[in-house]
């Protein structure tokens, strides 16, 4: 079918180098998009790439698409931007600061004040119904959050309110508050057996750990060795299984469920003899393992 315009036929020339369907890779996620789209907003990151002269400059992949290292999956978001000057976001959008961080490194300074938290009169956040969860707030905000709720729990106890017992832990650089709850770390291995079983097992190879729970607790544990890119909308009070970590060292993981005041509760594992190999009689096995944590 022909194009009413002909401009998206267009070859690239000295005076515009650019085509008019451009291919982006951001982060291993690639979009398709028109050339207008990327320099709608004048002075921004895009508008500064896509308008100079010198294309060889620019950072290509593999496949010839233009490469911009940064987070593939809220890119979406400043492309939508690009299109219309407008933000929509999903309910209980849990990434907004790092939308706004996104924002700020493409250069849009009208995106970012769109995504800044807003005051009220009050100096207290104002509905907005894009607003960040409370997983989101400044520590600052937070800690004071904490810190009046375990004083009126010391208030209580002295005053021998119900249980008369502090269950929150004051020290002196504030209040520990930790919620309770389960995390369940899962993978698939596999590993090669030689034919007389002796001989050193050809092991673990991980190609993936998933972590499965509640989404603000996985956050807390993994924080930025957690990708989100499976599920990245999910309200922080909500279950997943679709997050899993960005290395593969199960010992890593352990260490910061360690540090988060994890402990292991139960684990489980299932194994399968993928295939034997016809000439050695190596057997390749694959295993699936889960291990739960539980934090009181």
């Amino acid at each position: 079918m022909a194009l009413a315009d002909n401009a998206g036929c267009a070859k690239p020339s000295e005076d515009f180098p650019f085509p008019e369907i451009i291919e982006l890779n951001v982060g291993g996620q690639v979009y398709i998009t028109r050339h207008p789209t990327l320099v709608s907003v004048p002075g921004s990151l895009l508008w500064e790439m896509f308008t100079q002269k010198n294309i060889r400059s620019l950072a290509r992949d593999s496949k010839g698409r233009f490469f911009v290292d940064r987070d593939g999956f809220l890119f979406r978001y400043i492309l939508d931007y690009m299109r219309d000057q407008q933000l929509v976001l999903p309910d209980h959008f849990p990434e907004r600061s790092r939308l706004q961080r996104e924002a700020e490194y493409f250069m849009l300074p009208e995106l970012v004040k769109m995504l800044a938290p807003k005051l009220s009169k009050q100096n207290s956040l104002g509905d907005d119904p894009c607003q960040s969860d409370p997983e989101e707030l400044s520590p600052n905000a937070d800690a004071t959050r904490n810190l009046t709720s375990a004083s009126a729990t010391l208030s209580s106890a002295v005053a021998g309110g119900p249980g008369g017992a502090v269950t929150t832990s004051v020290g002196a650089a504030g209040t520990d508050v930790r919620r309770a709850g389960f995390i369940t770390i899962g993978y698939r291995g596999s590993y090669t057996l030689g034919r007389d079983s002796q001989t050193d097992a050809k092991f673990r190879r991980v190609a993936r750990i998933m972590v499965c729970g509640k989404t603000s607790l996985a956050k807390e544990v993994f924080g930025d060795t957690l990708n989100e890119s499976r599920d990245p909308d999910r309200p922080p009070e909500r279950y997943t299984s679709r997050y899993y970590l960005k290395f593969t060292f199960l010992e890593q993981a352990f260490d910061k469920l360690a540090d988060a005041g994890f402990h292991m509760v139960a684990c489980n594992s299932t194994g399968t003899c993928a295939f034997a190999h016809d000439q050695t009689d190596d057997r390749i096995w694959t295993s699936y393992t889960e291990y739960v944590f539980y934090r009181e």
